[in-house]
């Protein structure tokens, strides 16, 4: 019997069993109670309640203007309707970087209004004593690393990460300061399938990758993306899995129709 299907409620625990015995570990973004219910009820992994949601909740052209109770409001949508699923928060750009204090407070505020399980920060050594207070708390964390997209202004371009082998070699040490500081898995994001694969082979905790090539312990996407929802973004690493933008566009147009032509409602959906 798989792992993932002989649990009733994902945990950390549960991940690392699932690398230990070589099953792949699936892992998409929510940010409603809807979506949520859907996806858990789908037998998703992990759900992460991501900053991605400034991009494609609210429409901004990066993750960095996302407030604090923004993801609060998000992380506690999401809570009410999963059962099963380990729910991951991005904590959000401005509430943990430079000040570990500031971290733990964030983290805490998350943990105690949202009920998520654990959160999420972007970074590696830089952040190490931020994470090493979350944890000081009993908060899980997951690390994030390669492209940070919170760091965007510092490297201007959404670009692979770690191509040159100084970069590359300091993504692997702070993969490794991550796991020994106590993260319970990690991040990697748009970096070259041979670095990630690396990575994974050489920690003991979960490696997801996000355009970080096959050889990992889990995938992770943004459901907008994935669904089709939005069409906007296209990198290499983005599998659509359906056209909803076009399809729900489509039952909006049926629907201006019917309304117009009087066929909405009917003698049946009247009182």
């Amino acid at each position: 019997m798989s792992v993932h299907l002989n649990v009733r409620k994902v945990t950390t625990h549960v991940l690392h069993e699932m690398k230990l015995k070589q099953e792949k570990i699936s892992m998409l973004t929510a940010y409603d109670y809807s979506m949520a219910k859907i996806i858990d009820q789908a037998g998703i992994d992990v759900i992460l309640v991501g900053d991605s949601a400034s991009n494609v909740m609210a429409g901004h052209d990066s993750t960095l203007p996302i407030t604090l109770d923004e993801m609060i409001y998000h992380a506690s949508s999401v809570v009410r309707a999963v059962k099963r699923a380990l729910i991951v928060v991005d904590l959000p750009f401005g509430s943990y970087q430079g000040n570990s204090k500031l971290a733990l407070s964030s983290a805490i505020q998350i943990m105690k209004e949202t009920g998520a399980h654990a959160i999420k920060m972007e970074g590696g050594n830089e952040i190490r004593e931020s994470v090493e207070r979350v944890l000081s708390a009993g908060i899980p964390v997951m690390g994030h690393l390669g492209l940070t997209p919170q760091s965007i202004h510092k490297f201007g371009t959404y670009v692979v990460r770690a191509k040159k082998e100084a970069e590359a070699e300091k993504l692997v040490q702070d993969a490794h300061i991550l796991q020994e500081t106590g993260c319970f898995a990690v991040v990697l994001e748009k970096i070259p399938a041979k670095l990630a694969a690396k990575v994974a082979k050489e920690l003991f905790i979960p490696i997801i990758g996000i355009g970080a090539g096959p050889d990992v312990d889990g995938q992770v996407l943004v459901i907008h993306d994935m669904l089709g929802i939005t069409q906007e973004f296209s990198p290499r690493f983005l599998r659509r899995y359906h056209n909803l933008s076009a399809e729900i566009r489509g039952a909006v147009q049926t629907y201006i129709q019917d309304v117009k032509n009087l066929d909405f409602p009917n003698e049946k959906e009247s009182y």
